[in-house]
């Protein structure tokens, strides 16, 4: 092989904690950025001993060795795009907000809060500090849960969607995904919104009835920040990740007792995504 024959791939960087079982976390990214052709790099933020039943127990890294990892990347790779997942405490939050003053380009922030199985995976003293985050957000990724946590809001409605968001904007975020796979509409779909300054796109997808969601909102993140490492709109990002993560569910992977989305899917495409944007007046 030649010079000319290397394959100069997107780069993306997952900021995260590691899960053992590899379902969620910083397994789950790398597998989704891998399946996206985009070269995946990490930051570990935490270890956690964990399967598809629950967390048995966590630590996280001393702050320096955390902004030890990300000035080792950021001195030699070129980031195209970042994402955040499980960074469990406000030592840790602070340190990468003062990490990605460094960073201009795309950033997906999922302010990991309570694991699939219930189990807290943020400290409590830690919430108010990761709105510090939303400052550098291309676009953050909530689930119904989270969004109420941190705006007092039940996002279980187009007004609702729009009034959590404003609480967004005024932290800094350009754009919310407000995930709708925790709330259920009785009609068969699930319903995600992304709300931007100027724009609001509702996606829809068919329900999949499943208890096998260990991971999916860490893949559906990382999916967004892979696109967005291949210089994809966000609109586009979205759509890629939601079709990626409904296909993931809908082929679940039997491991452990109750299972994990599929990252080893063949195939996947828009196709499965409704999509309907119009501009906010």
């Amino acid at each position: 092989m030649t010079t000319e024959d290397k394959i100069n791939s997107p780069y993306a960087l997952t900021i995260a904690s590691s899960d053992s079982s590899g379902g969620a976390g910083i397994q789950a990214d790398l597998k989704t950025m891998t399946r996206f052709g985009v070269y995946g790099g990490s930051v570990i933020v935490g270890v956690t001993a964990q399967n598809t039943q629950g967390v048995d127990s966590t630590f996280i890294l001393p702050a320096e060795e955390i902004r030890s990892q990300f000035n080792s990347v950021m001195t030699d790779i070129e980031i195209d795009a970042i994402k955040l997942g499980m960074l469990a405490t406000r030592e840790a939050i602070t340190v990468i907000d003062d990490c990605l003053q460094q960073y201009s380009g795309p950033v997906v922030v999922d302010p990991v809060m309570v694991a699939t199985s219930g189990d807290q995976l943020l400290a409590p003293g830690a919430v108010d500090a990761y709105t510090d985050l939303f400052n550098h957000a291309t676009v953050v990724t909530p689930n119904a849960e989270e969004t109420e946590t941190l705006t007092g809001i039940w996002p279980d409605s187009p007004s609702a969607c729009t009034r959590a968001a404003e609480q967004f904007f005024e932290w800094g975020a350009s754009a919310i995904l407000f995930k709708g796979g925790h709330l259920h509409s009785g009609d068969g779909t699930t319903t995600d919104v992304l709300i931007s300054d100027t724009d609001q796109t509702v996606y829809e997808t068919e329900h999949i009835e499943t208890t096998r969601t260990h991971g999916s909102g860490c893949t559906l993140a990382s999916a967004v920040a892979a696109n967005l490492a291949k210089n994809e709109s966000l609109q586009t990002s979205v759509s890629r990740g939601i079709s990626f993560i409904h296909e993931s569910l809908a082929t679940a992977a039997e491991v452990g007792a109750n299972g994990s989305v599929n990252h080893l899917i063949e195939e996947w495409g828009a196709e499965s995504v409704s999509d309907v944007s119009h501009t906010i007046e």
